[in-house]
């Protein structure tokens, strides 16, 4: 044998040893022990996102069943409960909003006690009696059909023009007026039975109250082809008649 030969096995032995050694000290309570296997098969349990724990390498124990249907039941009322579908309908205040807009939506029908009424003689068409509504009231008032009107102590009233009939109730919004035309006599002479009236009453709609307007202080002459306008919305309209 060589001499290399017998060094390479010397220092080969010494190593050995020397781990022997060093692992004898390890386990005398100061360094490292290994546990083995069963030391990583145990854990402390840890929270996971279902409500369960965690156990053991990644294994999810599920809560107790009671619990987890209590919780699910406390989160589908809470989802519920925020939804505010009761309450979003009432604060929506489609009730209110109805209510606040009540002078502007409700009708009722124009009467003497909430209109101003004139009566103005024009000169075209010639013979022939203007007739102004104004509403002074707080809501829309309609006016219906034509005026009802008297002349002094006349027994009965003029016949309409049906062919001034509107397509729609004339309705006024506080502040608003509508027009009639009265043809007091025929402009070619035609007409019989003439008269100068001194006063007038009008009757603004089926059983409402008087309106007295003023007529000019000399009167205004009247004959049998008297005639009245339907309500029209605006002065030429009325006029045509």
């Amino acid at each position: 044998m060589s001499a290399r030969t017998h060094r390479t096995r010397m220092l080969g032995a010494a190593a050995i040893t020397v781990a022997t050694l060093t692992l004898a000290a390890c386990n005398n309570g100061e360094g490292v022990r290994d546990e083995g296997a069963s030391a990583g098969s145990t854990s402390t349990s840890s929270p996971t996102a279902d409500g369960g724990t965690s156990t053991g390498a990644g294994q999810a124990r599920p809560a107790d069943s009671a619990s987890k249907g209590s919780a699910s039941k406390g989160r589908t009322g809470g989802a519920a409960g925020s939804s505010g579908t009761t309450g979003s309908s009432g604060s929506s205040g489609t009730t209110g909003s109805s209510g606040s807009n009540d002078s502007a939506s409700v009708h009722t029908a124009c009467s003497s006690t909430s209109t101003r009424m004139t009566a103005t003689v024009v000169s075209r068409p010639l013979n022939h009696l203007l007739l102004t509504v104004t509403n002074t009231g707080s809501k829309n008032c309609d006016l219906t059909d034509y005026p009802a009107v008297q002349f002094d102590e006349a027994q009965s009233v003029p016949p309409a023009f049906e062919d001034s009939k509107p397509q729609a109730v004339v309705t006024l919004a506080p502040g608003e007026s509508g027009y009639a035309s009265v043809r007091l006599a025929a402009a070619d002479g035609s007409g019989s039975n003439g008269f100068t009236a001194k006063s007038l009453t009008v009757y603004v709609g089926k059983g409402a109250s008087a309106a007295h307007p003023s007529l000019p202080a000399k009167g205004v002459y009247v004959d049998d082809s008297i005639g009245v306008s339907y309500w029209q919305s605006t002065m030429a309209d009325a006029l045509t008649w």
